[in-house]
């Protein structure tokens, strides 16, 4: 078998990001050249890799706790869900295309040498791969032209480790379900068990865990514990931290500031709200309806992959009024990429890539956007014109384009009673100087600035690291890369 491990879920949102996350800080640390890799990711959350093209954003933050920068063979193919019966296809970190339901299968079947060549690349590089699912192994509809469970598992040759989440119910269930809901040759592949994110006395479990590895004929490797407080990004569950959180700001109120961000159906990249949502300081909230949003100081409507569409959503459901009601009273909106198109005058659609020809937006900003044919994807840096002059660094990746005020880099827009604003760099307020000059500049928001995101991530890294290490027997691990620190 090939120097890597494949970690697989009995579903989506088990944990399977952050436990290759884990094992890879802890592989990294113990001076392993390890790096991530997932054949296939569905997700609207994507990071601009430095050298070019775009990637799950899982995976980007999976390379950083590797220490590497992300490339695009860490996920050669990404689907990036546009409609229910649609999504943009990403190759290589570059647009191929539009995958449709109706041929799901047999079209991402003809994908699986890019995606071995990828994964071969990486294994010549380093001295372990550690690879992500999609999903789970468990769905016979799906088998056939597999790439990213057993099908991926079968080509490159690589064992599995298969995690079921015991906090959300019935994982005993759900693991044995999926053992032998396997075909035999897919079930050999199965090295071993890992239940996640237990809450209580571990010692409660010894007779199901018995009981479990009796039955799936697998070690169960041990219980991972349920890491209060992480904020980590995380595709298919955001901001699982939160209810811990709020609950710590119940006992130390925050300072006067209150966040909501605005979660429309095919809204991505919403890890831009990371920053607001990981500051204890800060009351943050997915604003679950339009008239929770009263009482907020800022309201964020983060990018899009159907903007127009997630307009005529909020347009549907009474969005619209509430925050141009939240404006009237002093409150302030922020859009991020396609938020930033919906604030504007029209976005322009020639090509029909997302929409219609022409939308007409709310009109808040004096900007237009138009579409182009060609998806930009970047880094950038620099330094910042509003609210002072003061270093920033971000990513792009649109396809809309709008002329920006220079006098406002490196935001885009802003309206004539200035409580309106919109820029198109996503990670903008990742770093805590300039994050901290525009709440104080835009809100008046006085605190001190924090901690930059990243720090935040170092910091969580290490613990969830530190967690696996604790609680997972991970002998196996050891006799293939050596003792871990």
């Amino acid at each position: 078998m090939s120097n890597g491990l494949l970690i697989q879920g009995t579903a989506s949102g088990v944990g399977k990001s952050l436990l290759v996350a884990g094992l890879c800080r802890l592989l990294a640390r113990s001076g392993i050249r390890v790096a991530p890799f997932k054949p296939q990711n569905m997700s609207n959350a994507s990071a601009a890799c430095p050298s070019g093209g775009e990637i799950g954003r899982a995976q980007a933050l999976q390379a950083f706790a590797c220490g590497l920068e992300p490339t695009v063979d860490m996920n050669p193919v990404l689907l990036k869900p546009e409609a229910d019966h649609r999504a943009q296809l990403v190759v290589s970190g570059r647009v191929r295309g539009t995958l449709m339901s109706s041929r799901f299968r047999e079209d991402r079947e003809g994908l699986l040498g890019e995606v071995l060549a990828a994964f071969q690349r990486l294994v010549k590089q380093y001295d372990f791969v550690l690879v992500e699912g999609a999903g789970s192994p468990a769905e016979p509809n799906l088998r056939v032209g597999d790439i990213a469970n057993m099908g991926f598992a079968q080509a490159a040759s690589v064992p599995v480790w298969l995690v079921g989440d015991i906090d959300r119910g019935g994982v005993f269930a759900s693991l044995l379900g999926t053992m032998d809901s396997l075909d035999p040759p897919d079930r050999q592949l199965v090295e071993a068990l890992v239940v996640n994110r237990f809450r209580g006395d571990a010692s409660l479990l010894v007779e199901a865990c018995e009981w479990l590895q009796e039955r799936t004929r697998r070690p169960l490797l041990g219980c991972v514990p349920y890491v209060v407080d992480l904020a980590l990004p995380e595709e298919d569950a955001p901001y699982s931290h939160l209810g811990e959180a709020r609950n710590s700001r119940e006992q130390n109120p925050p300072s006067e500031l209150r966040v909501g961000g605005i979660h429309y159906p095919r809204a991505s990249n919403t890890t831009d709200l990371d920053p607001f949502a990981a500051d204890p300081r800060i009351e943050f909230i997915w604003i679950p309806d339009a008239e929770s949003l009263r009482g907020l100081d800022l309201v964020v409507l983060p990018g899009s992959k159907a903007v127009a569409a997630d307009l005529s959503w909020l347009r549907q459901y009474g969005w619209v009024e509430a925050l141009e009601r939240h404006v009237r009273y002093g409150g302030r909106v922020l859009g991020l990429c396609g938020g930033l198109q919906m604030l504007g005058e029209r976005i322009l659609d020639p090509l029909g890539i997302e929409g219609p020809v022409e939308t007409k937006g709310l009109g808040w900003l004096p900007v237009e956007a138009e579409l182009k044919p060609d998806k930009l994807v970047r880094t950038v840096s620099g330094r910042s014109r509003w609210p002072s002059e003061l270093d920033f660094s971000g990513y792009e990746i649109r396809h809309g384009e709008s002329p920006p005020d220079p006098m406002l880099h490196p935001f885009v827009a802003r309206s004539a009673d200035g409580r309106v604003l919109g820029t198109y760099v996503h990670g903008l307020f990742d770093r805590a100087e300039y994050r901290h000059a525009v709440l104080d500049e835009w809100l008046g928001w006085k605190a001190s600035p924090g901690e930059d995101l990243e720090e935040r991530w170092q910091r969580d890294l290490n613990r969830l690291a530190d967690a696996l290490r604790d609680n997972l027997d991970l002998s196996w691990l050891e006799n293939r890369v050596g003792a871990l620190a």
